[in-house]
């Protein structure tokens, strides 16, 4: 029988290639998208585009915070795994648009875990950020780090969706696994991401704005890593169970709950980032020094040995060929 796979925010960047592999693998998925003009909306219609012409993809176009709709679809769906990656993204907008965040990042995503508690829904995967370790000075980050100091809106209600989490899968005991994700880039990614933002810029001889005056480092994790490392997982259902048996720091003490990273465990200086794409693209930047911007980080970095050890989860994407892939896309996407 064909696992059945409801996956939020479907057209997005990691959404859409998700649903992608997972359809390739024989599964049949439905994408729930409220498909909004946060960006380019054609970019989120050529992606589903793609998706349509698999048989086995279905889609509704739906907010999270529509509880009504998003009972119908699953209802009728009826799906053993729910992998929710939709959310309002960005932290620099969520300094102008708080609102936003509180209603599509907190109140849809408690709407995804009542809804999946009724279904008794075998495996609920949902995506938090790196963004969550905040303030930490401790590198690389480690899931049992401390993460209370998180710099801007968009982290805290990711930090504030793991909490509810495991409030939820310990009350009734619904598997969780969270994931906390590291800088991810690659084809069809995010207008408002770094490396679109570089291109764009460079190709149009355009100033592109370096912030921290490109005193930063990120650990770029390339979009079909992390797709590896989700499909790697959605079998590895957090169990009750395993207490006592062996000793798994990612599962919570009281819960069928976990949380892990998932990044690319190096670290790249943003300007020998912005280097390499200057190099592929055979043009310089007209660059724009800027100071921090409010809510940003410094640096991040991941610790994904806990991953490794429950799926065998290996990085194979660095950041010189990733730019490449990247370029590829764009080039022939934008014609």
């Amino acid at each position: 029988m064909k696992t059945k796979i409801l996956i939020t925010g479907s057209s997005g960047f990691i959404g859409f290639h998700l649903s992608k592999k997972l359809l390739q693998k024989g599964n049949k998925v439905h994408g729930y998208d409220s498909m909004n003009n946060y960006y380019d909306v054609n970019l989120k219609r050529s992606r589903l585009t793609i998706l349509k012409k698999n048989k086995n993809f279905t889609f509704t176009k739906g907010r999270l915070e529509n509880k009504k709709t998003l009972q119908y679809v699953f209802k009728k769906f009826k799906p053993n795994i729910v992998i929710h990656l939709a959310a309002q993204a960005g932290v620099r907008y969520s300094i102008e648009k708080p609102r936003v965040y509180l209603d599509s990042n907190i109140t849809g995503t408690y709407n995804i875990i009542e809804v999946s508690k009724k279904l008794n829904v075998k495996h609920l995967i949902m995506a938090s950020s790196s963004s969550v370790y905040g303030a930490n000075k401790k590198f690389p980050f480690k899931e049992t780090d401390k993460t209370e100091t998180q710099l801007s809106i968009y982290a805290s209600t990711k930090k504030s969706n793991e909490s509810m989490a495991h409030s939820y899968s310990n009350i009734w005991k619904i598997p969780i696994t969270m994931l906390r994700f590291f800088t991810v880039y690659g084809p069809w990614g995010r207008p408002d991401m770094a490396l679109f933002k570089f291109t764009k810029g460079i190709l149009a001889n355009k100033k592109i704005d370096i912030y921290n005056n490109g005193k930063m480092y990120r650990d770029f994790t390339f979009v079909d890593d992390i797709v590896n490392g989700i499909q790697l997982l959605i079998n590895k259902i957090p169990n009750l169970n395993q207490y006592g048996k062996y000793k798994d720091d990612s599962l919570s003490p009281v819960a069928p709950f976990r949380i892990l990273n998932i990044g690319n465990t190096k670290k790249v200086y943003l300007l020998d980032f912005i280097k390499e794409i200057e190099k592929a693209l055979g043009k310089k930047a007209i660059r724009n020094y800027m100071p921090l911007q409010k809510g940003d980080v410094k640096q991040t970095v991941s610790n994904t040995n806990l991953l490794k050890k429950l799926t065998g989860y290996n990085p194979k994407t660095n950041y010189k060929l990733g730019i490449k892939k990247f370029l590829n896309w764009y080039l022939s996407y934008y014609n």
